[in-house]
């Protein structure tokens, strides 16, 4: 398996950090927006820039909570002719590539369109360290979570700010890899500020995971990040950063790796600040 995959590489690159008391850096990014090269080489400069691991989005017609900048992604890369083939594919060659841990954030309904052992197999084989699937409810996770632990997979699980403290205690619990703490109720997308309470939410769920606590959802900004790695094990960026992949595509493959190079880097000096 490549350097990157495993769900053991996530724990290796989450105990390297808190050995230096240092927060992780995970940008998001679209599988095949603008193509799936195109990605390959964006998930190089991420490596580059220091990212500590990234979520990579399964594009999908019915997206879950995704706002406006990343249902657009969506749309470009299957409208250039996206497929789970061609995904695995492409993830073989970046997982090769970089040292960061990748893992792919995908609705159940395109995992069990597949078969879930079937996918599992997929994924591992592809060097992934995990699976984020946002629209799974934990009642209904147990073939995944079997076949994931079997594969040496991380099944990571969300917990909102509308999710009960005994049901988020539960998901905590249950979620291996890391808990992905959404900040606010809603979709997906930049915001200016962090909400009110949400350092309190976050050092509660902390101690109830037996995994890192990763915020996400409105994290756009190296002040935003430094905030966050003050009370959470780590900050995830999305729509931010798939809006500048946007932004620099029309300006060619080049401009478009050193401007992620660029858009990054002092998110991740932010993070370990």
């Amino acid at each position: 398996m490549s350097i990157a995959g495993g769900a053991g590489a996530l724990a290796a690159r989450f105990a390297a950090l808190a050995a230096h008391g240092h927060a992780a850096l995970a940008p998001f990014v679209t599988a095949g927006d603008p193509d799936l090269d195109a990605t390959v080489a964006v998930l190089e400069a991420l490596d580059r820039a220091g990212a500590d691991l990234c979520e990579l989005g399964v594009p999908y017609s019915d997206p879950i909570a995704d706002g406006p900048v990343i249902q657009a992604a969506y749309t470009r890369a299957l409208a250039a002719g996206f497929t789970l083939e061609k995904f695995f594919a492409m993830v073989t060659r970046a997982t090769g590539r970089v040292r960061m841990p990748i893992l792919a954030m995908v609705s159940y309904s395109i995992i069990f369109r597949r078969g879930v052992d079937r996918f599992v197999a997929d994924a591992a084989a592809a060097g992934l360290a995990g699976l984020v699937v946002p629209d799974l409810p934990l009642e209904e996770s147990a073939p995944l979570d079997g076949a994931c632990r079997a594969a040496h997979l991380a099944l990571v699980r969300l917990v909102t700010p509308t999710t009960p403290p005994q049901r988020a205690e539960a998901i905590a619990r249950q979620s291996t890899g890391f808990v992905y703490c959404v900040s606010v109720a809603g979709v997906t997308g930049a915001r200016a500020a962090l909400p009110a309470g949400l350092a309190e939410r976050v050092a509660w769920l902390r101690t109830v995971s037996r995994v890192p606590v990763l915020v996400g959802f409105g994290i756009g900004d190296p002040e935003q990040v430094r905030a966050l790695a003050d009370v959470a094990d780590g900050a995830i960026v999305g729509s931010a950063l798939v809006r500048r992949i946007a932004e620099l595509t029309p300006q060619g493959r080049e401009a478009l790796v050193a401007g992620v190079e660029a858009y990054v880097a002092p998110l991740v000096r932010a993070a370990r600040s």
